[in-house]
């Protein structure tokens, strides 16, 4: 997971990421881009060479290994918050650890080094999830 996230986040240097997390069967980020089209372009390179390497070490070529790709313009500042907090709790959300905070393949500990713990506090709960997400990932829930 370490050498993907790292292809991921080079992948989108053109990019303003927002935020980011890297989990076992999918990843979400939280971009801003002048290029959605290019950006698209670049996820789908580094899809088609990590499917071509991961499928040859497991035999199994042909195997489908990335099923879709979706983007969502931010409507507002509250959109945006709450998918950075969507993005951040994904791991916690999935039952890979109880606190968000320690998932080493994301973008929380920068935010939390940049916004502090008390600042982070505030806009978890001045933007909580509710039901943002639901349906999007919902495969192993």
């Amino acid at each position: 997971m370490d050498e993907f996230a790292e292809k991921l986040l080079t992948a989108l240097e053109t990019c303003q990421i927002r935020a980011w997390c890297l989990l076992p069967n999918h990843y979400h980020v939280y971009i801003q881009t002048e290029d959605l089209k290019t950006t698209l372009f670049s996820l789908g390179q580094l899809h088609g060479k990590c499917s071509f390497t991961w499928n040859g070490e497991d035999c199994q070529r042909g195997r489908h290994v990335w099923h879709s790709v979706a983007d969502r313009q931010i409507r507002d500042e509250s959109h945006g918050w709450a998918t950075l907090n969507y993005v951040h709790h994904n791991p916690v959300r999935h039952g890979y650890l109880s606190k968000w905070q320690e998932w080493p393949w994301s973008s929380a500990r920068d935010y939390l080094e940049r916004v502090g713990e008390t600042e982070a506090r505030r806009l978890w709960m001045q933007y909580p999830l509710l039901d943002y997400g639901t349906g999007w990932d919902d495969v192993n829930l």
